[in-house]
């Protein structure tokens, strides 16, 4: 490990109510969606800060917390003689501060800001829950040291289309950033530029690192709650050196309905843009004791198949099957994004299931479900038909949601035998 990563802190924000990602955080935290059929969204900055060498890991949550706060406890310890350990800095009210309630990223930080500087570290890396991304952090710490920034920016090159929805800064040829605009309108893009090319823009990540007394500093005096909005720019008019990190690799801000499915769906490709099966850089997450999937007479292609999942001769392609998924014979499951199970149901359930008239879990005899999201715990009956809605407005109902032309089934949801959705 290099000398400078045992002085580093990483901080995870998880405390979002990840309203685009409604109903999927209705009962959860948004960095406690399930993703890929077998992780959660915050398996993967917690699995980059391992295996960068950063083990000393706040994640600060806020709303749907308890099946967040189940998972990390559940999945991230260390040994008593590595030194790291990963903690939960949940919202609350104390007597240094009545006002308790997060009210961005910059007001959680400083909230709890006496808690991180309990551990005098030289650097922290401010981490976002719901990005889908490797990047090795002591390499993004290394570059903070050797410019001798306060800020370092993670920074990614973006097309004009893309910018005008995030955050874009102007860097000059050391990476110095000079200038900073949320979401600039378009006509203001052209002062913006860093670069020739079709993506001349460079577009804020939403990673930083921030030297510990710089942070505490512009905690201190600015009165702002993001860090995007308020306090970077605030930093670069008071005269800090804040640098853009650039950054090449796949990323994606799975914060949106849409792009969440979508990263879900680009893991079925035979080339993923990320890469699950790396074993240089494996994501982490809590271990379950299930069996391999099992597939009877079926057409499965390009299909993500879960541990413990079950599919008996029906037809699956381009899908997530999540953890214990079920799909019953002469269904047909087409890009949809499956999210299992949290248990197996016994005889006596099934029975019981029987005997109150509903569905098994799963998806259901003879069923067509296309351009979904299941959560988890769904049951689907028989001859269901779930389609496409590209370009319909949105719905919301009680056991369906239209978003993005996706439906949506919330966690726990019936859907009765013979629905057309």
């Amino acid at each position: 490990m290099l000398s400078f990563m045992k002085d580093t802190l990483g901080v995870i924000m998880g405390g979002g109510a990840g309203t685009r990602l409604h109903p999927l955080t209705k009962l959860r935290a948004k960095p406690a969606v399930p993703l890929a059929g077998y992780y959660r969204l915050i398996d993967i900055p917690m699995s980059n800060c391992i295996n960068s060498g950063i083990n000393r890991i706040y994640v600060l949550t806020q709303y749907n917390s308890v099946s967040l706060h189940r998972h990390v406890t559940r999945a991230y310890s260390f040994d008593s003689f590595s030194g790291g350990w990963v903690r939960i800095l949940a919202a609350e009210q104390t007597p240094r501060d009545e006002e308790w309630w997060y009210e961005g990223t910059a007001d959680a930080l400083r909230k709890q800001l006496w808690q991180l500087q309990v551990m005098q570290p030289r650097n922290i890396v401010i981490l976002a829950g719901d990005h889908l991304y490797r990047m090795d952090y002591s390499l993004f710490v290394q570059f903070h040291e050797s410019t001798q920034a306060d800020i370092t920016i993670a920074a990614q090159p973006v097309t004009a289309s893309a910018a005008t929805s995030l955050g874009i800064l102007k860097a000059g040829p050391e990476g110095d950033i000079t200038a900073w605009k949320e979401k600039p309108p378009a006509e203001d893009l052209a002062s913006l530029a860093s670069a020739e090319g079709d993506k001349p823009y460079l577009a804020s990540m939403g990673i930083y690192v921030f030297r510990s007394d710089a942070l505490t500093k512009m905690l201190g005096e600015e009165s702002g709650t993001d860090f995007g909005k308020d306090i970077i720019p605030a930093a670069i008019e008071k005269g800090l050196k804040v640098v853009a990190y650039p950054f090449n690799g796949y990323w994606e801000d799975i914060g949106t309905m849409r792009a969440f499915y979508e990263a879900n769906l680009t893991l079925t490709r035979a080339d993923p843009p990320f890469d699950l099966y790396s074993p240089e850089w494996p994501i982490y997450t809590r271990p379950r004791y299930l069996s391999g999937s099992r597939v009877l007479d079926s057409s499965i292609r390009r299909v993500v198949l879960a541990a413990g999942s079950r599919i008996n001769n029906a037809t699956v392609s381009d899908s997530i099957i999540g953890l214990r998924g079920i799909v019953n014979p002469g269904a047909h499951v087409r890009r949809v994004v499956m999210m299992g199970a949290d248990f197996y149901e016994t005889r006596a359930q099934l029975e019981e299931n029987r005997r109150l008239g509903i569905p098994d879990m799963g998806v259901g005899e003879g069923s067509v479900i296309e351009s979904a999201i299941l959560d988890k715990n769904v049951r689907i009956g028989r001859n269901v038909v779930i389609r496409n809605h590209e370009g319909s407005e949105e719905i919301e109902t009680e056991n369906y949601v239209i978003k993005d032309g996706l439906v949506i089934i919330p966690k726990g949801v019936v859907i009765p035998s013979g629905t057309v959705i």
